[in-house]
């Protein structure tokens, strides 16, 4: 499906990471792949799995740091020459603004997390269009507490909806270069990222409990979802937000 395709995938965390399965799923279906790690504390586990699939490039890059990101396209550029995708599975906001009140939201939390979590996609869809010279796909993770409230979720949440709406404005402007911009509404998933909420346990039951299917979503499901936006059978959809919760998102109460 993604034979002589080429992309990069940031947000790697550790092998229960959405972006590691969709970095599986990728690879799986043929494409070459690059993998980002945030700093060296991280390097050892993403080098580690970057291992298990060949000729996989590992980079550097805190989307915090402009230098880091224009250091990573720019090596992309000469080991890759061209981008067909880019998996952006990157959020983060400090502990203590994940739980408790939103109100209670210092104006530091925000900021980090707005930055991180939000403005990070534009930054990296403005350094990967250069390089998509054949068209592309974007692909982002977002969270349905970016369209009502879920206790804890808190400044995530906004953040989360300004990723949606920065999917939305970026797919209007790249169409033109034929380069698609998706995301993936996720239900909940016991990553390393998600242990930060408060009370995910209860989140994960309550979701098992009233989504459709009666269970939570797996991280190769969200991944599967990804590599389908990648490819050419996505080829007509652009600035969606899909939802990948087992259906959770469609009930009223």
């Amino acid at each position: 499906m993604l034979q002589n395709k080429q992309g990069i995938v940031f947000g790697v965390a550790n092998k229960r990471s959405i972006a590691w399965a969709t970095a599986q799923a990728l690879a799986g279906a043929g494409a070459r792949l690059a993998l980002t790690y945030q700093n060296e504390r991280l390097r050892e586990n993403v080098e580690e799995l970057a291992r298990t699939i060949s000729g996989t490039l590992t980079l550097q890059c805190d989307v915090t740091k402009t230098e880091e990101v224009d250091q990573t396209f720019a090596r992309l550029r000469e080991a890759f020459g061209r981008l067909d995708f880019l998996i952006h599975s990157i959020a983060y906001a400090p502990r203590e603004a994940l739980e408790g009140a939103y109100l209670d939201t210092s104006r530091e939390a925000f900021l980090t997390a707005l930055d991180i979590s939000a403005y990070s996609l534009t930054e990296l869809a403005r350094a990967a269009a250069p390089l998509m010279t054949d068209g592309g796909s974007i692909v982002t993770m977002t969270y349905y507490g970016a369209e009502k409230v879920v206790p804890n979720y808190n400044v995530m949440g906004v953040a989360k909806a300004a990723l949606e709406a920065s999917t939305r404005y970026l797919a209007a402007e790249l169409g033109q270069r034929n380069i698609r911009v998706n995301a993936i509404s996720a239900g909940p998933i016991q990553t390393l990222a998600a242990r930060g909420i408060g009370n995910l346990n209860v989140m994960l039951k309550h979701h098992a409990e009233r989504s459709p299917l009666r269970r939570n979503v797996e991280a190769r499901e969200v991944a599967n979802v990804a590599l389908f936006l990648c490819s050419s059978l996505a080829s007509g959809i652009t600035g969606e937000v899909i939802h990948v919760d087992c259906g959770y998102n469609i009930m009223g109460f």
